[in-house]
């Protein structure tokens, strides 16, 4: 397992470009099931995840290539209709597949992801959604089963909002029969990205943007050509980088109005941005202000940030809050920040942060993906030597991040690491 390992210390300075984003590749991916031929993925970053997502596809019978971030589809050939366990339960995002299946073949065998699944991510609501477009679905050994003669359009009202249930009913109400109608859908750019795409395939929706999307199902989806938007989870962690080193920073290649919600936080905290139509570019001053974010569904803070700002506020003059409303229990980089010396204090679903002047560097352990990436954001700053573990978990959702950060001066590279 490798090791990432940090001098602290160093002011970040530079330009530095977005990959695309993780999570519209996820759902985009499986949604050229949807149409036989072949589709490309413009601008798909080099992940952990997109991998995953490649060996499930290929599993079904997909023909995929993958070179200068260009991904190529062809969905000639699928012919087996099942997301195994031994895949899935590597990413939860491998749910996706369930909805192009059931709709343009029939039927799918998709299990269970692993972890919470019925938690604070429920798959019900994926299941409650197409049981209204009409598929048979059964939960049997583990795995989602599900038949269709044929999709048909219904009205779906989700009582919370959730891209995975959104994008994997969107998917299928495609070519179902008649009209759908999604309400309280998720807004996320993620969202919009995959509807863009579904529409250049030949599908009909409407309401992009919006939490009630109209989709009006179609024969056939022929195969497309688009391009991943930006990274805005990367684009933001950089950002805070920028903040927490006291540099400055710009962004290429990024959508400033994705990240609206964290660009007004940091500049309540004392930084200055700058942005054009592609661009974003942040200076920091000293001392920053302490200031309590709650995350929330989109376009509130996201949640993929909320472990990336509480390192920040570690180092921020006076006394923050964060809590997380959508995940009450995504605290687990919170031990680690106290190992390096910040005070942070856990009530339920919110982290009391107290400022401190200094972080000192130690051996900390990466518990899941944003975790890792607040550790890294903690180790820029901190003093002496940071050895953040595990990184694998980096590495399924940001693409050659220490490359990324040695290009805007930091001092991290990257060792064979331990054995657990």
């Amino acid at each position: 397992m490798d090791k990432f390992v940090i001098q602290g210390g160093k002011r970040l300075g530079g330009t530095v470009s977005v990959s695309g984003a993780k999570n519209a590749t996820l759902a985009l991916m499986p949604a050229a099931i949807l149409a036989p031929g072949t589709s490309r993925l413009g601008n798909t970053p080099a992940l952990r995840d997109v991998t995953t997502m490649t060996s499930l596809l290929r599993t079904m019978g997909m023909q995929i290539d993958f070179r200068e971030n260009l991904l190529t589809l062809d969905s000639t050939n699928v012919d087996r209709y099942e997301a195994p366990y031994e895949h899935v339960k590597k990413m939860r995002a491998s749910i996706y597949v369930l909805g192009p299946l059931i709709s343009r073949y029939g039927r799918a065998k998709v299990s269970l992801p692993g972890g919470c699944a019925w938690g604070p991510r429920p798959v019900n609501l994926h299941i409650e959604g197409l049981r209204k477009l009409g598929a048979d679905i059964e939960l049997e050994g583990g795995y989602i089963i599900a038949k269709a003669d044929r999709l048909h359009g219904a009205r779906i009202h989700f009582d919370v909002s959730s891209v995975g249930a959104t994008g994997n009913v969107m998917m299928a109400a495609s070519l179902a029969r008649g009209t759908t109608l999604i309400e309280n859908a998720a807004m996320e750019p993620e969202i919009t990205a995959l509807a863009e795409f579904l529409n250049a395939m030949g599908a009909r929706i409407g309401g992009m943007g919006t939490n009630r999307l109209e989709i009006e199902g179609v024969d056939l989806l022929h195969p497309a050509a688009i391009m991943t938007i930006p990274d805005r989870i990367e684009a933001g962690t950089f950002l805070l980088a920028a903040a927490i080193t006291g540099g400055s920073v710009t962004l290429e290649r990024v959508n400033p109005e994705h990240l609206s919600a964290l660009t007004a936080k940091l500049e309540d905290a004392g930084c200055t941005l700058r942005s054009s139509p592609d661009s974003l570019s942040l200076t920091a001053h000293a001392p920053l202000r302490s200031v309590d974010v709650t995350a929330a569904i989109y376009p509130g803070f996201p949640t993929d940030m909320q472990a990336q700002w509480t390192s920040l506020m570690a180092v921020a003059s006076g006394t923050a809050v964060v809590t997380d409303s959508i995940y009450f229990d995504r605290f687990k980089h919170v031990p680690e920040l106290v190992r390096l010396g910040a005070d942070i204090e856990l009530k339920e679903n919110a982290a009391v942060i107290r400022g401190v002047t200094r972080l000192t560097g130690a051996k900390v352990m990466s518990t899941d993906l944003r975790a890792s990436a607040s550790l890294i954001l903690a180790g820029l700053v901190a003093s002496g030597t940071t050895e953040v573990l595990r990184v694998y978990h980096i590495d399924r959702g940001y693409e050659a991040i220490e490359k990324k950060l040695q290009s805007l001066g930091a001092e991290i590279r990257r060792e064979a690491g331990e054995e657990f």
